[in-house]
């Protein structure tokens, strides 16, 4: 049996900056990355688990190569492509908006148009600019207004290059490992922290689209801006026999889900998610199955995926899968893995689900924070040496699916 999805449904994949650009100088994660060079145990430091496992360096080149990148989105018979827009390049310090990188990024949406590829464009992916993180980051009272001030230049120089707008990538994730479990930069391990950081980001993320929103367009179309969640999706473990794992589960469904919701009060116009895993809960604690895993060991479960569409049909607002994929080096559960999860998203629109499209993460096999570059989520492999591009088999299946429409079930 086949499942042919609408004409208008978005094919794509999906990438970050940082990841793959390279080169992000002026960013506190490449501050971050160089510290190793330079601070000793005797400093300070006690454990390894404050630097990354290596540094970004070039990357993929992808700031010199997003032609050749993009020409890959065609092969794959993609429509749409996410990427973002790095504001440590577009505002190197504060208040000084750099014209050489505006043009730069022009000419990368315009060659994603060219293609005709639809732009879907973070404006901001886990990295800040280090004079922002000078100044408390996230932390300070005045970060949603120094964000959207970015966010409003970005409107401004590219509005009619752009299609989506997602604001802000991830929140909670930036939130859980940056202030509650201190892995990346700052490196704070704060409950009020974490906390008080969540509550900037909804308030940036409001103050965000208010200012898109009024910005000025050619077009003159209003314009479509979304928030990017990454959901992990908590039910109980079928072998559970302690009722407190349904509360366990459902505050834990709350807390990443719902809550960052609550913050947001209806400041977008459409959700992003970004969907790789669930956890199971037994006796209070995650036990999952763990049949089938990644290269991380990330659990596969392509019905968590339903569940987590399900859930945010309640919004009313179109939904686009931002990322979904796997580290999986030697390509051997990719196919099957993008057959199960797009099935789960066929299941949840048969259920009323207003889901408009799906990015595989990644087109390439990048810089994936603080592991490095080993886990490979790419449907393009890149040759660490040599930076060049080949494509992986799983390549051409999901190629034909976003030429076709259909999916075999």
């Amino acid at each position: 049996m086949n499942y042919t999805f609408p004409k208008d449904f978005i094919w794509g994949t999906a990438t970050s900056a940082h990841q793959i650009e390279g080169n992000n100088t002026n960013s506190d994660w490449w501050e971050w990355e160089q510290s190793k060079k330079y601070f000793s145990q005797s400093s300070g430091v006690v454990s390894e688990r404050e630097f990354p496992l290596e540094a970004s360096g070039i990357a993929c080149d992808s700031y010199n190569r997003y032609e050749e990148d993009f020409d890959l989105c065609v092969d794959l018979n993609n429509n749409a492509v996410r990427i973002s827009i790095e504001w440590a390049r577009i505002e190197p310090t504060q208040g000084n908006f750099d014209e050489k990188e505006i043009l730069h990024y022009k000419k990368v949406l315009k060659a994603a148009k060219v293609r005709g590829l639809k732009t879907f464009v973070t404006l901001h992916h886990f990295t800040n600019p280090i004079w922002f993180s000078k100044i408390g980051g996230w932390t300070n009272v005045n970060a949603p207004s120094y964000f959207a001030k970015y966010a409003k230049k970005c409107a401004e120089e590219f509005y009619d290059l752009i299609d989506v707008f997602l604001t802000i990538n991830e929140p909670q994730v930036y939130v859980y490992m940056s202030y509650f479990h201190g892995i990346w930069p700052p490196n704070k391990v704060s409950a009020v922290l974490s906390l008080w950081v969540q509550i900037n980001l909804a308030r940036a993320n409001n103050r965000a689209y208010d200012d898109i929103k009024g910005s000025p367009s050619k077009k003159r179309v209003a314009p479509i801006i979304g928030i990017v969640k990454n959901i992990v999706w908590h039910e109980v473990s079928k072998s559970s026999k302690n009722p407190l794992d349904h509360v366990v589960a459902k505050f834990l469904n709350f807390i990443g889900s719902g809550f960052f919701f609550l913050l947001v009060k209806n400041k977008f116009d459409v959700i992003g998610l970004n969907y790789y895993f669930t956890n199971r809960i037994k006796n209070l604690k995650t036990k999952n199955p763990d049949d089938v895993t990644n290269d991380l060991g990330w659990w596969i479960y392509p019905k968590g995926l339903e569940n987590v569409l399900l859930s945010l049909k309640k919004y009313g607002v179109d939904i686009f899968v931002t990322e979904n994929g796997l580290a999986d080096d030697k390509d051997e559960k990719r196919e099957s893995f993008i057959r199960d999860m797009l099935e789960s998203c066929v299941k949840a629109i048969d259920k009323g689900v207003n889901l408009k499209g799906y990015f595989h993460w990644s087109l390439l096999d990048n810089y994936e924070w603080h592991h490095g570059f080993w886990p490979c989520f790419g449907l393009v492999r890149v040759d660490r040496k040599t930076l060049k591009r080949s494509k992986r088999p799983s390549f051409k299946y999901y190629s034909e699916i976003c030429k076709t429409g259909e999916l075999k079930l």
